[in-house]
């Protein structure tokens, strides 16, 4: 296994739109390996290929204490989307950054695990927005990108800031 380098908003990198995953085989089988193991070293609770620039559809997610409940999701579509709710949410690609974000409440996914079997998934809580964020970062956006203008402009400057700052 080995540690994948996530990229930092404002990457254009991060707007590529994912390709599904056309095989599951041990390219993707150690993709997911990496994947994890980066995801918990930078302390987060999920990640999407398109943040360490693999641009294709494969989600990993862990949101336990513990880390023993890992997830994963190859190929994701969300079929199903019910009420509204608000959650201050932050980002691996957009460290130190949180913001509040309005999304659905439930969602219903389906998707691929990692030995190619088709799933169902009907999530609320936590659990349907941390699928409503990582899915948005296999179609290219990133959270940030659903506050407002002056918000998105604040935190670009923030970050350019601190990259100089870090030079």
């Amino acid at each position: 296994m080995a540690l994948l380098n996530i990229l930092q908003y404002p990457d254009e990198r991060l707007h590529t739109v994912a390709k599904p995953v056309e095989k599951i085989d041990a390219r993707i089988k150690t993709l997911i390996a990496d994947m994890f193991e980066t995801m918990y070293e930078a302390r987060g609770i999920g990640l999407a290929a398109t943040q360490v620039d693999v641009h294709e559809r494969v989600v990993v997610m862990d949101l336990s204490e513990e880390r023993n409940e890992p997830r994963v999701f190859i190929n994701p579509v969300i079929t199903h989307k019910n009420g509204e709710t608000t959650y201050e949410e932050g980002c691996l690609s957009v460290p130190g950054i949180y913001d509040t974000v309005t999304r659905a409440e439930t969602v219903t996914v389906e998707a691929l695990n990692e030995n190619g079997e088709k799933f169902t998934l009907e999530a609320d809580g936590l659990l349907a927005i941390c699928v409503q964020h990582e899915l948005d970062h296999l179609m290219g956006i990133v959270f940030v990108e659903r506050l407002s203008q002056l918000k998105q402009g604040r935190i670009r400057t923030k970050l350019k800031k601190r990259q100089r700052q870090n030079m």
